[in-house]
């Protein structure tokens, strides 16, 4: 049975909640599991997604046409190879509102392909406004909200806050210790090769410890995935 084609959307108006390293948890999950999968970096400047993923992952100028056109025709490729894009936050708007022009949305759903929204909370009350103006402009759309405990922690009221947001569920990136955290910016540091050979020269404690950051996030992706293919099954049609 052909692979549904799924287009995730890592975005946030804000900086610093931790989009990029939801994209970067993704790629990894698929490549780990030997899936092909491609990315886009819509950040042309300092570009920290496609740097991890040299030959996976492409840079894209939002504001620029031809940037939009080779985005959106590639995103739009129903070869069952799942897409991921990360939103910069400077182009959030001018994503959103290419999206909305074209009727990108629509037309992926016409193709039988699948967009999943994965939107980064944070404390801010626009946050959430923006949130609820998504799903009220694409309430077909699937949105999940994204807490990155590290990047945008929300504190005890997090239970609270992230059930107002507008969403078919929630993915929760647990916080690392600062010198693991510090390792992961080491753009030569690939999780696909780390769980697959971890390095030897690396300290037994911070290998017991990335593992263990790893392992739940891949288990939400696992479960995530297991229920669509689940509802997509003939056998519970």
């Amino acid at each position: 049975m052909k692979r549904r084609t799924r287009i995730f959307i890592a975005c946030s108006p804000h900086a610093r909640v931790g989009a990029t390293t939801t994209a970067r948890l993704l790629t990894d999950y698929f490549l780990y599991n030997n899936a092909v999968v491609e990315g886009f970096d819509l950040d042309p400047h300092e570009s920290a997604y496609s740097a991890l993923f040299p030959g996976v992952v492409s840079v894209v100028d939002a504001a620029d046409i031809k940037g939009q056109i080779s985005l959106f025709d590639r995103l739009l490729i129903d070869d069952g190879a799942p897409k991921i894009v990360d939103v910069w936050r400077r182009s959030f708007e001018r994503f959103f509102s290419t999206v909305k022009e074209i009727g990108f949305f629509e037309e992926a759903r016409n193709r039988g392909l699948e967009a999943i929204l994965l939107f980064h909370a944070d404390e801010q009350a626009s946050s959430l406004a923006t949130a609820q103006a998504l799903h009220a402009a694409w309430p077909d759309v699937t949105q999940f909200v994204v807490n990155n405990e590290g990047a945008a922690p929300l504190g005890r009221e997090a239970p609270d806050i992230l059930a107002r947001y507008p969403a078919a569920g929630k993915f929760a990136i647990p916080p690392l210790e600062a010198p693991v955290r510090r390792l992961l910016d080491d753009p030569e540091l690939s999780l696909t090769r780390f769980l697959r050979e971890p390095p030897t020269d690396m300290s037994l404690v911070v290998r017991a410890a990335l593992k263990a950051w790893i392992a739940p996030v891949f288990t939400q992706f696992r479960s995530y995935e297991l229920r669509r293919e689940l509802e997509a099954s003939d056998l519970f049609r």
